[in-house]
């Protein structure tokens, strides 16, 4: 039996599966944006939904995202990984987690990076992937329930599009520099 070559004696395009579970859009939107820095280097990427992957097995790399509802990936999201678990933790894999971070201010936005732990501590002990980001998504009065609504008023969180674009993108980069052993600007990759 042989096995993928290490990342760093890699040549050629890489096979990248980036896989999505949300429910407004901003996890889609922020995988898409991903793929797109994975393309740069001449990558095979496909963009899916975690329920729409017919064959996981057929990559060399996964870059894996779930919004956040309720301190935990979603239910689809967590499937696939249990589902994909071994794969996974023997592959090159990366985890997005898309939240909430950017609408928070003063002691909110410090408890954030807390809670990161809490919310995929499980996944990164399972997968031990290459890396992990929380990215902000859009948040919008509608996305909420009435209670959620009045809960983030009463915390003073800021409604709209907190997406950090050049973050995404240069977090596209880094996985992409990984894949192919190249050190980026800061040294080596992760």
């Amino acid at each position: 039996m042989t096995s993928a070559p290490a990342p760093s004696a890699r040549r050629g395009a890489v096979r990248v599966l980036v896989a999505h579970a949300g429910v407004h859009g901003s996890t889609q939107s922020i995988a898409e944006r991903l793929a797109a820095r994975l393309r740069e280097r001449g990558d095979e990427v496909d963009v899916l939904a975690v329920d729409a992957v017919a064959d996981p097995a057929g990559y060399d790399a996964y870059v894996v995202g779930s919004a956040v509802h309720d301190m935990a990936w979603l239910p689809p999201a967590l499937r696939f990984v249990r589902a994909n678990a071994g794969l996974l933790a023997d592959g090159d894999v990366w985890l997005f987690t898309v939240g909430m971070p950017g609408a928070l201010r003063g002691p909110w936005r410090t408890l954030a990076g807390r809670e990161e732990g809490r919310v995929v501590g499980d996944l990164v002990a399972q997968l031990r992937p290459r890396g992990h980001r929380l990215f902000s998504g859009v948040i919008d009065p509608e996305h909420l329930t009435r209670a959620g609504r009045a809960a983030f008023r009463a915390m003073g969180l800021r409604y709209g599009d907190h997406r950090n674009w050049p973050e995404v993108d240069a977090w596209g980069r880094e996985i992409g520099r990984a894949l192919h052993g190249r050190p980026g600007p800061d040294g080596p990759p992760e």
